[in-house]
């Protein structure tokens, strides 16, 4: 296969106070990149990974059309993209979603606008699903998205494990270092009802749309929970389907008492093969 990977991973905002930065985005993107060149046959130079100040808005969009541009003119035939920073909502323009709301991938040159945050510095949902859905189906497209989707309240966590969701500026300033988590009922491995119908290509979340990701310590080591089990569940045995290693990710959260539960949207085919394969499509 042909192949080609974008890694996005940012820890540090240069418009937001520190107290709202994060600490394991970076050694996601740097986690991701050794295990798809480790194990799964990626060139280095087949890996872009955009961290921190690089990671801005324009760049990461700009990284993203140029993968799915190299996809439809049949370039490549497997496409990787991972990204792991704060996620955020925003008010919905399009009348798309029934929460009236669009979760958005918060960027480093992330700004506020009044009681909001900037649209121009975010990436919204409705772009990603755009973009991905040039992708031609015959490409295979696995996305890992390291990132809250939604948050309703704030309270305490721990000092080590941080919530990857940002509130509305004016929430933020009065809730520094806080966050809410919710614990859910695991879904099926593919999509819910409240999750927006996607084209036949593989995303992973790292929580439900009613959760937040954690940033978290792992022997003195930070990362995304959700990454930091993925990819250990990779690891340890490349053969394990899709269903599977999602089912191993989620038993090895709750045990270690992290309140998310991954996600996985995919064709029922795309399940029953390991990670990085190919599936026979309809």
């Amino acid at each position: 296969m042909t192949r080609r990977a974008l890694c996005v991973g940012i820890n540090r905002f240069g418009r937001m106070p520190e107290h709202l930065w994060l600490r394991g985005c970076v050694n996601d993107a740097e986690d991701y990149r050794a295990l798809l060149t480790g194990q799964y046959g990626f060139a280095p130079d087949e890996v872009t990974v955009l961290t921190d100040d690089a990671a801005t808005r324009t760049a990461v969009l700009g990284a993203l059309r140029d993968l799915v541009a190299a996809a439809a003119a049949g370039e490549v035939d497997h496409l990787v993209v991972t990204m792991s920073s704060h996620g955020t909502q925003v008010v919905d323009t399009t009348g798309d979603e029934r929460d009236r709301v669009d979760e958005a991938f918060a960027t480093s040159d992330l700004e506020q606008d009044g009681e909001r945050w900037s649209q121009d510095t975010l990436i919204l949902d409705d772009e990603l699903r755009a973009l991905f859905a040039r992708v031609p189906e015959q490409v295979l497209l696995d996305v890992v998205l390291d990132t809250c989707h939604s948050g309703s309240g704030l309270e305490v966590l721990s000092p080590t494990r941080i919530p990857r969701f940002l509130p509305p500026p004016a929430e933020a300033a009065r809730s520094a270092g806080q966050a809410h988590a919710t614990a859910g009922t695991p879904s099926a491995g593919s999509s819910g009802p409240d999750r927006p119908q996607a084209p036949p290509h593989v995303l992973l979340a790292a929580c439900r749309s009613d959760e937040t990701a954690s940033d978290a310590l792992f022997d003195g080591r930070y990362s995304g929970a959700c990454t930091h089990f993925l990819v250990e569940a990779l690891r340890a045995d490349p053969e394990a389907s899709r269903g599977e290693v999602l089912r191993r990710v989620r038993e090895r959260l709750a045990a270690d008492r992290f309140y998310q539960q991954p996600q996985l949207d995919a064709p029922e085919a795309a399940l029953a093969v390991p990670w990085g394969r190919p599936y026979r499509r309809r």
